[in-house]
């Protein structure tokens, strides 16, 4: 028996465990399907996509996407401590301030949660009116710096983008070096800056290797969870509350396998109803995303990472090529200039991206491009079976609205202006991924054969439909969701900082606390 269980020991979940067991007089116990996190290429940064469909990886694909040529789209997600946070591409942005202020949720708009924001921030450029200093989650400069990044923001600034040195501060408009969650040049995941702290502390128990099957209700209120591990089942129980944070495809499923979900999948399903909620696993949001490749001869890609002089370099100072988070460099523009706040992100690769991620780099590339950031289609996550083990059906709809496809469209011209430029011509000789001239039909056709996830998933238990606004599940009694599945709307960035901040303010909302004071900054925050 403890006071608070914690389903998933991810980018959420890790900040959960650590600020609830603050409090000596509660027991917290975090469950993790995964392992420790103590592989090597979780905390060598340019080790990450070797994590990718292994044990560490919940190894998700979507179904066939009807608007992406029937395409199947893998979807990697962390299944290890850190959850995510331990496979991701290190990116520290926190989207648009008028992403929140368009959730309409009573605490949640950008000003209140600004704060958490910066409780949870240790920005190696010190404090100031955005950014704070002392916080657990580590945020500091790429210590990469490939070339064909230099010249990537180069070659945007040459065809007429703005330049910036903070994607967090008073605009989110421009082109530069993206900030990272790495401390000393490794990667600082949320267990790394949450849970390493706070391991030793005599209240709080992590379980690792235990996949969560059902949560547990008698009479209207939800007392544990069911679970397995090495084939053997276990039940642990919760005084006070549970908290799914298991992420935007295995909460909707763990509720739903829970009787928590549309009634009329869940009786045919053979699964006895507790609370007949049809929006759980809808809403599903993500940022589709295309990849131009270019291949060149100049031998600085990330393909020649492995070479001993790059290891000695890691091993003595943590920098080089081994300290790449990969997105090394990016912008944020509009495709109209009379648009409120950008609606594309661009994201820049020193190495060739194959096969989604998948795939080994057979030359030294450069890839490159964008994703939609308010996409208006809509996915879903359902259930495959009454097994816990089978993954959930997965759905994302990438170009349901044809509004994404035309903003798209604009992200593969703007692309390809940049390609165009003089400072990108050295790494431009042999294109390998493009369209296949700059018509509308080309680059739709090119869209639809090679856009893949942006990895950013979210909205499948939102606010207002799924929980309150204190993350509460609506028909339920003691039972949170803490993760991206609350976003109402997808924000307009990476998600991994958005999460972690999320987390912060829900263990306030779940200890009681006031929020956070609001602070000068968001006079000028836009």
């Amino acid at each position: 028996m403890y006071d608070y269980v914690i389903i998933g020991g991810g980018s959420a979940g890790c900040v959960l465990a650590a600020r609830l067991s603050e409090d000596p007089d509660v027991t917290v116990c975090l469950i993790e399907a995964g392992p420790a996190d103590d592989s090597p290429n979780i905390h060598v940064p340019a080790g990450a996509p070797k994590l990718f469909r292994t044990q560490l990886d919940w190894d998700y694909d979507s179904h066939q996407e009807p608007f992406c040529n029937d395409r199947r789209i893998y979807l990697p997600r962390g299944r290890v401590l850190g959850g995510t946070s331990s496979i991701n591409g290190m990116i520290y942005t926190r989207g648009n301030r008028l992403d929140y202020d368009s959730w309409e949720q009573p605490g949640w708009s950008f000003d209140e949660l600004l704060p958490y924001f910066v409780r949870a921030e240790d920005n190696e450029r010190g404090a100031s009116e955005f950014h704070g200093a002392g916080g657990p989650l580590s945020v500091s400069e790429n210590r990469s710096r490939n070339p064909m990044s230099d010249a990537f923001i180069a070659a945007a600034l040459e065809a007429g983008h703005s330049a910036t040195d903070d994607f967090n501060g008073p605009s989110q408009d421009g082109f530069g070096y993206y900030q990272v969650t790495q401390r000393d040049g490794m990667r600082c995941s949320s267990a790394v800056a949450y849970l390493d702290p706070a391991r030793e502390r005599p209240n709080l128990t992590i379980e690792t290797g235990m996949q969560v099957h059902r949560i547990l209700t008698e009479n209207g209120r939800v007392t544990g969870v069911s679970g397995g591990r090495a084939g053997v089942e276990v039940m642990i129980r919760a005084e006070r509350e549970v908290i799914l944070s298991a992420g935007a495809y295995n909460t909707p499923q763990l509720l739903m396998l829970s009787g928590i979900g549309p009634a009329d999948l869940l009786t045919a399903l053979g699964i006895p109803v507790v609370v007949d909620q049809p929006l759980v696993g809808q809403n599903l949001q993500d940022h589709p995303q295309f990849w131009l490749v270019y291949a060149h001869s100049q031998p600085v890609s990330l393909l020649a990472a492995g070479e001993e002089r790059y290891q000695q370099q890691y091993a003595q100072h943590h920098s080089g090529p081994l300290s790449s988070n990969g997105p090394e460099a990016g912008g944020f523009l509009r495709s109209r200039p009379d648009l409120s706040a950008p609606d594309l992100q661009f994201v820049s690769l020193p190495v060739m991206y194959v096969d989604g991620g998948l795939g080994f780099p057979s030359h030294h590339a450069i890839s490159f491009g964008a994703y939609v950031l308010q996409p208006r289609s809509r996915g879903s996550v359902t259930l495959a079976g009454d097994d816990p083990t089978a993954k959930p059906r997965i759905t994302h709809n990438y170009y349901a609205d044809e509004a994404d496809l035309r903003i798209a469209t604009e992200g593969v011209r703007a692309a390809l202006s940049i390609a165009g430029q003089r400072a990108l011509s050295r790494f431009t000789e042999q294109p390998k991924s493009v369209p296949a001239s700059e018509s509308d039909a080309d680059i739709r056709d090119f869209l639809l054969r090679n856009t893949q996830s942006s990895y950013h998933a979210a909205g499948t238990c939102a606010m207002g439909l799924v929980t309150d606004a204190e993350l509460r599940v609506l028909g339920t009694d003691g039972l949170r969701v803490a993760d991206t599945s609350v976003m109402p709307r997808l924000i307009s960035g990476n998600t991994n900082a958005p999460t972690i901040a999320i987390a912060e303010k829900a263990a306030d909302l779940i200890r009681g606390l006031a929020p956070l004071p609001q602070t000068a900054a968001v006079a000028v925050s836009g």
